[in-house]
């Protein structure tokens, strides 16, 4: 089973990105199944359906997210759909909308797809994502699995780390996601588990983590409220993994980064 992953998706310049590149990567890689990080998708914050069907029509099967996808007032809604392609951490209280992880259908087999997120120097006080990896691993012990892809959105990496460690061999695959910088440490973990600290984002590569740099300079020089502007077309960088896992094992067998600069 073959998954490519895109990290955070950073406004109108990484859906244009997507549009543009991800039709000649799923040529050139043939994944089985493409997941895409939305809580970006709108402008930074959160995601709508407008926003939502952009990147499927580009060849998106299915979206994880983070801290910012209930920015947008549509969006609890959007989440509670039945056929919802689009989770929420699972270590969100249980009353907020929609689900954190899921069962997907990848050609005859299923993958288990699971959202959490960190709460080292994150402002959300959430449920500890480490026993909400427990918990859901016990909802589905007697299912049928091919494979097990977790995306972490957190801060520290040491706690991405830490979790990576905690479900190794447990998880077909660990990936990072929030900072948007990719990092450069892909690798199989020692009991089989595909892991990268963070995958990145598809936004704006000249920029603030995908933000105009020159909204965001008076915060450093003044620490003045900073303004959340995005240009609609620039340099975008485009960052994603591609994962190959066993289905009889549900061990990964390879993770390679990918990076590409398009002008959008």
């Amino acid at each position: 089973m073959r998954i490519l992953f895109i990290g955070d998706i950073m406004g109108k310049p990484g859906r244009k990105a997507v549009s543009a590149l991800l039709p000649g990567l799923r040529a050139e890689y043939k994944p089985d199944i493409v997941i895409a990080n939305a809580e970006n998708l709108a402008h930074g914050k959160g995601v709508t359906e407008k926003t939502l069907q952009e990147i499927t029509s580009a060849g998106v099967d299915f979206c994880t997210s983070g801290n910012h996808i209930l920015s947008k007032g549509e969006t609890q809604e959007l989440l509670s759909k039945q056929n919802s392609i689009v989770l929420r951490p699972a270590n969100y209280p249980p009353q907020v909308s929609g689900r954190g992880y899921t069962l997907v259908p990848v050609g005859s087999r299923q993958l288990l797809i699971i959202n959490l997120m960190g709460r080292v120097l994150m402002k959300e006080h959430l449920d500890c994502p480490f026993r909400a990896f427990d918990e859901i691993l016990k909802t589905v012990k007697n299912k049928d699995i091919a494979g097990i892809f977790v995306d972490f959105h957190a801060e520290a990496t040491s706690e991405k780390n830490v979790f990576g460690l905690y479900a190794d061999g447990r998880a077909s695959a660990v990936v990072g996601t929030h900072t948007h910088i990719q990092t450069s440490d892909d690798h199989i973990l020692p009991k089989g588990t595909a892991y990268i600290t963070d995958v990145g984002m598809t936004g704006l590569k000249h920029s603030s983590v995908g933000v105009d740099y020159e909204s965001i300079l008076p915060s450093f020089l003044y620490q003045t409220p900073p303004k959340h502007e995005i240009p609609e077309n620039g340099l975008v960088v485009f960052h994603a993994v591609v994962i190959d896992i066993d289905p009889n094992t549900q061990r990964a067998t390879s993770i390679e980064r990918i990076r590409k600069d398009i002008e959008v």
